[in-house]
Order: structure tokens, then sequence, then C-alpha cells
């Protein structure tokens, strides 16, 4: 009679290739997330190099498929399926289980194949945790097409502004407020997020990680000189949508390493908002997209784009628009907003990344 060990990691490993296939097709499917696919095909190769330190032929010679007491056994709903994302959920639990059984099982034969495949289960566990933080923010901050910034610092101004975007058709809004001490921060903060989340609208807070999660908002947009993506991620109470400023393409790499949920390309034109800083171009913008396509990570274009010339920033390949003062600056911001909102629209382009 074949060995029950042998029988036991045969069929575990079986399973876990099987549910790190699913992982993987996930990732490159569903988020089209070159890092995030590299990443589980790689835990499969691992497994499957650790495992080779066992002999094949024993495991091989152990299975017996016909009478497994266990094939064709099943409970209810055992396999129902909601959606996509239900079979990824399902994929990784198995995974962690088998791991786990693998994990004891190889103990009995060789400690070191035991201890290696410890390690991978832990590393399961951080890849699931890593696709389901970038999957639910990308998720949410995929339908997005105009992006405003507020930058001030007065709540007499912001939230009428916030509600005059929202009326206008902002998909999400962006709190910029410098020089104001934390309290009152913190005060303007949590007013405006819940006037973005009454309106189904996203809130972003600049900066300030601290500021976001503290008021609960959808995310939070960093500079180059701010925390690094790791840290804020840390920080989070609940998947936070996470922006980086990127100003030329070498930024960008850096930043696609971090896997941020979008990166900000610009400034696309001079800005008043920021007037030392140097106009990076459309060239830039088209770079940008390119270099995006396979990871999964949202762009925004940024700076100085205006109802005059938002057209040829969706030409040069943006699909998500960022402005500041064509909008708050305005007259009336909701009409602002409309007419580029109609803008977006009318270039037929869709937000597929």
């Amino acid at each position: 009679m074949a060995n029950p060990v042998y029988r036991i990691i045969d069929a575990n490993f079986n399973r876990a290739r099987e549910a790190l296939r699913v992982i993987e097709d996930f990732c490159r499917f569903s988020l089209n997330s070159a890092p995030l696919t590299t990443c589980a095909k790689q835990l499969r190769h691992a497994l499957s190099a650790c495992l080779s330190k066992l002999d094949p032929s024993q495991l091989i010679a152990a299975r017996d498929s016909l009478t497994d007491v266990g094939a064709g056994a099943a409970v209810d709903n055992q396999l129902q399926r909601k959606d996509l994302r239900d079979c990824f959920t399902a994929g990784c639990k198995r995974l962690t289980e088998s791991l786990r059984a693998l994990a004891e099982m190889t103990q009995t034969l060789n400690p070191e194949v035991a201890q290696t495949i410890e390690k991978l289960r832990f590393s399961a566990y951080t890849l699931e945790k890593n696709i389901i933080l970038f999957s639910d923010t990308a998720e949410k901050f995929k339908p997005v097409r105009l992006y405003v910034i507020i930058s001030n610092n007065l709540p007499a101004d912001v939230l009428p502004l916030t509600h005059q975007c929202i009326a206008g058709g902002a998909d999400c809004i962006q709190l910029r407020a410098k020089d104001i001490d934390d309290d009152k921060l913190f005060a303007l903060a949590s007013e405006f997020v819940k006037v973005c989340k009454d309106a189904g609208v996203l809130s972003i807070i600049n900066d300030r990680v601290d500021i976001a999660v503290a008021a609960g908002a959808d995310g939070v947009h960093l500079g180059q000189d701010d925390l690094p993506i790791e840290q804020v991620r840390k920080l989070q109470l609940a998947p936070l949508i996470i922006g980086k400023s990127t100003h030329s393409i070498e930024q960008l790499h850096v930043a696609c390493e971090e896997l941020p949920t979008y990166v900000s390309l610009g400034p696309v034109f001079a800005t008043e908002t920021k007037p030392t800083a140097a106009p990076v171009g459309l060239d830039y913008v088209r770079q940008g997209v390119k270099e995006l396509v396979d990871t999964g990570i949202g762009h925004v274009a940024i700076g100085g784009i205006t109802l005059d010339n938002v057209e040829e920033v969706l030409k040069a390949g943006a699909k998500m628009i960022a402005v500041c003062s064509a909008v708050t600056g305005a007259d009336d911001a909701a009409k602002a907003c409309t007419a580029l909102k109609r803008k977006i629209s009318a270039s037929g382009a869709d937000y597929d990344r």
C-alpha cells in the first residue's frame, strides 16, 4: 500500500498549484497587473522547486485517484461562486490550507523542505493582502474621469466649492490645504469627506495620510518627498486609494514598483498652483500612459489643464484629467466641471488599464 504521507503531500501539492493558478489568472486577466501576476507565478515556481527535493516517483506512485474515498464527496454550495472575486478568495483559502498540510506532512520526511513551505505559506498570506489592497482601490478609482483639486484652507470656501464640483460631475475631489493647524485641518477634512461620501464621490487628502485615515477619506495623494507608499499602507485602517506624483519616466518607474492605485503625470503645462514646477509637456503624458500598460496602475494628467487645452491632453492618451484653478477659479465651478466632463466624455476614451 502506498505511503499515506506521500498521498497527502501529492494531493495538497496539486491543490496548492491549482489555487495559485486561479490567483495568477485573477491578477493577469482581471487586474491586468503584470507585477502581481509575476508574484503569483514566482510563488508557484518556488513551491514546485521546493517539492522537487522529495522523490517525485514516490509522490506520483502514491496517487490513487480512482479509489480515493474523497473523490466526488461534496457539501452543499461547495463550488458555488458569485463572481470572479469569489473564485479568487476561495483560491487564496485553498492555497494556505494546502501549504499548512504540506508543511506538517513534509516535516516527517524532510524538515528543511517543511521550513521552506512554512515561509511560502506566509508569503501567500502577504500576496493575498497585496492583491486585495490593490484590487479594492483600483476598482473604486477606475470609473474616475474628472478629478478636481481644491487648494484652499478656508471651510467657508472649501465646502461650497466641493458641493459645486459634485453638482458639476466631478468624480473625485482632492483637498489640498497647506499651512493650517492640524485640529482645523482635521475638522475641515472630516466635513469634506462627509460631503463627498453623501454624494458618492471619492475624497482624497493631499500629503497627510494621518488626516486621511482619521477623517475616513477614500485616499491620500503623495508627492515625491512624502512618506513611502509601503509606510502609508502600514497606517491605513481600510484599503486607501494611494496616488503618487511623478514628473519624469525615472520617477514613474520608481513609483510603479510601489504599486500605487494611480500616478499623476505632470505638470503638463505651466500652472499657477505650482509656479516653480517646470512643465513636462504632452510627451510625458504619451510616454507615461505607454509605460503604465499592463501594470494595473491608473493615471491622471495634471497641471495647467483648462477647457481650451484639455482635448490636446486627451489626444495624447490621458483618460483621466485633474484640474485645479480651471474649476476653483471659475465664476461658476459647477458649470466649469460640466464643460470639462463633457469634453472628456466626448473623447470616447474608455479608461481600460
